[in-house]
């Protein structure tokens, strides 16, 4: 058994690779060369990026405008998931769900305009599966009432053949007992 690689890339983009042999067997070339052969590790941190950036876009808009929602179904897997857990009851919605949801609200009038922003980021590779912990910022105005907070959001990818998707996302906001760490600012 030959070991993959375990890469873990920092805020800063500093990549670090920890690739250990199944006990009583050396290390091989491969596993020192940390390479996964496929894609570099820039490419797969600039993919993953890319994916999280089109998403807070297709859910961020401005007074006047519409919110660009259908985009977040190519962002996903065909049976992603969405998942709020800022209350007693997490809310776990397909894609399509997620979506309607969201349009329901902006075209009713009851959500008018909604920002959210990626302010910081963790985000760890094993082979073609990823990992994200984003710290957000979001603000809009819900019901004539502005809004705003904070939170963390937990990004799974998987590598598909036409390259890297979210398979879910998880997320909870900052309140009152329940502040963001310091290493996820």
């Amino acid at each position: 058994m030959i070991p993959q690689p375990h890469y873990l890339i920092s805020r800063q983009g500093h990549r670090s690779c920890e690739t250990k042999p199944p006990r009583g067997l050396p290390r091989t070339a491969e596993a020192e060369a940390c390479d996964d052969k496929t894609v570099p590790p820039a490419d797969i941190r600039s993919d993953l990026k890319a994916l999280t950036d089109e998403f807070f876009q297709a859910v961020s808009f401005e007074s006047g405008q519409r919110p660009t929602y259908a985009r977040i179904r190519d962002l996903f897997i065909d049976d992603g998931k969405l998942i709020a857990t800022s209350s007693a009851v997490p809310e776990i919605s397909s894609v399509e769900v997620f979506i309607a949801s969201r349009q329901s609200l902006a075209d009713s009038g009851g959500l008018t305009s909604f920002e959210e922003v990626e302010t910081a980021e963790i985000t760890e590779v094993f082979g073609n599966i990823a990992h994200r912990f984003s710290t957000y910022e979001k603000r809009g105005t819900m019901h004539r009432e502005a809004i705003e907070g904070s939170g963390v959001i937990s990004t799974q990818f998987i590598r598909t053949p036409s390259g890297w998707k979210m398979s879910s996302m998880a997320w909870d906001d900052e309140r009152l007992g329940l502040a963001i760490p310091d290493r996820y600012k």
